[in-house]
């Protein structure tokens, strides 16, 4: 994770906290994420994992990509949090940040060396749409598992616990994150 995204991560999650009135502690309720974990963040003595990142957007109700990029920044792909710890085998890319018109995020994600990744629930109402690129995909959603070859694609609601895993070594996929009818950004004016 370079030194700006970082320093971007820190200062979103810090200034949305505040914006909330919250303390450390509420937002460790709210998200599972440790307070001294969210200390460590905001204070930039910590970068956060993807499943951390993912956890604390949840927690603060905005979307993953709007703790990764400046307010007002241009929609610019960019490398998301991708070389945290924990996060050798799962790796994410930003390609479109959430923006209130199309309500909706796009992401590149890549997972190899049959790594697993579970992703909390998100808000009611929050869609994710997956495309396999490359590899094999099994995705838990539903509470089952379902196989993804290169060129399948899938739609479910995110609103309940689920899992990528990489069934091929390495798996390359896009996942779209829609956030129609969602109460998920209502702090903020809408994808673990």
């Amino acid at each position: 994770m370079t030194e700006q995204l970082t320093q971007t991560i820190a200062g979103q999650i810090k200034s949305r906290r505040k914006q909330r009135g919250w303390s450390l502690d509420k937002l460790a309720n709210a998200s599972g994420v440790s307070k001294a974990m969210l200390g460590q963040i905001e204070r930039l003595e910590s970068s956060p994992t993807v499943a951390t990142l993912w956890k604390i957007a949840t927690g603060l109700c905005c979307s993953f990509s709007e703790l990764t990029t400046l307010p007002g920044a241009a929609t610019v792909s960019q490398q998301g949090a991708d070389a945290g710890r924990g996060d050798a085998f799962f790796k994410v890319k930003t390609l479109f940040t959430y923006q209130a018109d199309t309500q909706m995020e796009m992401f590149e994600l890549t997972i190899s060396e049959r790594h697993c990744q579970w992703s909390q629930p998100h808000a009611q109402g929050v869609y994710e749409h997956i495309v396999v690129q490359s590899g094999q995909l099994g995705l838990f959603f539903n509470g089952q598992w379902h196989l993804l070859q290169e060129g399948d694609s899938c739609r479910f609601a995110a609103n309940q616990p689920h899992a990528y895993q990489d069934d091929s070594g390495y798996t390359r996929f896009t996942d779209v994150i829609c956030y129609t009818n969602a109460n998920a950004h209502s702090s903020a004016g809408p994808g673990e």
